[in-house]
């Protein structure tokens, strides 16, 4: 088992270059499934989900060949030899789902085991199936196993109303009906920059998309999509993990390789608490100080704060000076880091999908378990700014989402190591 050990109290400074983003590259490389030639995606992350997900287009009858060298992928579904994506992938990675769109837009059939990932509440895919069978696709569920075919081998076009803007229903319903027989229109749908990338992808194959980025996309099927060239957009939430852990430890760092406009809620927040934050066309600046001041934090979709940096904020505000208050409206169990931040000294209590946390001056260095990606994060950053010796146990997860996270953090001048 391995773990990160972290000596606080060093202060982040330097230069990084921010990692592709894993968010966007999953749906990308299960849309590849949608065409016969070749696709190339370019600047890969190097994570454990892509080489899931890697794996799991592979069992479906795509070759796939990963150059890390050059950090690119080739993947070419030829010829399809499978319709069923079994557990023992899935269960390792939720986003295993997105394949049933291009499954069932291109074979008109499709068996994929319920998604697993991280135990941070459920994450239902009911959206997901609504969607389909509106588009003329027959569902059967039982034995962990969503079951999906059409009874034409064609979808049809469709209007789609989402009861949650769901990132993960969007992409699905986007690559089914890139194939689909007329128009389909999502409307509600997730408006998050990596839906943007998605969107830039299909359209490369020659998908016709309009209203990527906004709460209505439609959708116009076409009969046959091309292999193509794409680069993946900077990973986000990487950067706000970053830039948050500089101004916790009164560091003064700059990262390389990030979209200013996608790190607009965090940077806000960071301003609030009194960090200097300056944007530059494709480079973010981040000038931390002594201590923070308290922040009131609420998760929504994008274009609102971002759940996936709530865990890393809870953490930041442990230091801040005052009482904050964080509210999670997204996920239903995702203060799990709460009790692992609380073995550190953090003055902490939570009520429903509330937290207050009481801002001391200082935590103290602990054994800790990340028990999800975010969760594992957080308290990344907060041994990075605590006194004394902090081990971080179980990161694997944090493998999951984050490229040599302990690299990149020691070339900022942090002491920490893998063992």
């Amino acid at each position: 088992m391995e773990a990160f050990v972290i000596n606080g109290g060093k202060p982040l400074h330097g230069s990084a270059a921010v990692s592709s983003s894993k968010n966007a590259i999953l749906p990308i490389i299960s849309a590849c499934l949608l065409t016969t030639e070749e696709c190339l995606i370019k600047q890969i992350p190097g994570l454990d989900d892509v080489t899931g997900m890697c794996e799991l287009v592979s069992n479906l009858g795509a070759e796939v060949k990963v150059n890390g060298r050059s950090r690119r992928i080739k993947v070419c579904a030829r010829s399809l030899t499978g319709h069923t994506a079994d557990y023992e992938l899935v269960s390792k990675l939720r986003a295993s789902f997105l394949v049933m769109g291009p499954l069932l837009a291109r074979a008109g059939i499709a068996k994929v085991a319920l998604p697993g990932g991280c135990p941070i509440g459920s994450r239902p895919v009911d959206l997901h199936l609504k969607g389909f069978e509106a588009m003329g696709a027959e569902i059967e569920n039982g034995h962990g196993f969503i079951f999906a075919r059409c009874p034409n081998k064609k979808l049809k076009g469709a209007t789609i109303y989402l009861d949650f803007p769901s990132v993960g229903a969007t992409e699905n319903l986007m690559t089914a009906a890139v194939l689909a027989e007329g128009r389909t229109v999502i409307e509600n749908a997730a408006s998050e920059p990596e839906i943007v990338d998605l969107a830039s992808f299909l359209t490369k194959m020659g998908a016709k998309i309009t209203g990527a980025g906004t709460d209505t996309i439609a959708i116009d099927g076409v009969d046959k999509v091309y292999g193509v060239e794409h680069a993946i957009m900077p990973d986000r939430i990487e950067a706000g993990t970053l830039m948050t852990a500089a101004a916790l430890t009164g560091g003064d760092i700059t990262l390389t390789n990030v979209v200013p406009d996608h790190l607009k809620p965090v940077t806000a927040k960071l301003r609030e608490s009194g960090i200097e934050v300056i944007e530059n066309k494709n480079s973010i600046r981040v000038k931390g100080i002594a201590r923070p001041s308290a922040l009131d934090i609420k998760t929504h979709p994008f274009p609102g704060f971002p759940t996936d940096m709530q865990a890393q904020f809870s953490a930041y505000v442990c230091f801040a000076e005052g009482t904050s208050m964080i509210v999670e409206t997204i996920f239903e169990n995702r203060f799990m880091h709460v009790n692992e931040l609380r073995r550190m000294g953090a003055q902490i209590r939570v009520d429903g999908r509330t937290a207050i946390i009481e801002g001391i001056e200082a935590l103290q260095g602990a054994q800790v378990r990340a028990t999800d990606l975010r969760a594992g994060a957080a308290l990344v950053i907060a041994g990075l700014a605590a006194k004394g010796t902090t081990e971080v146990i179980d990161i694997h997860h944090i493998d999951r989402g984050y490229e040599f996270i302990e690299n990149k953090l020691q070339r900022l001048g942090a002491d920490i190591k893998r063992v």
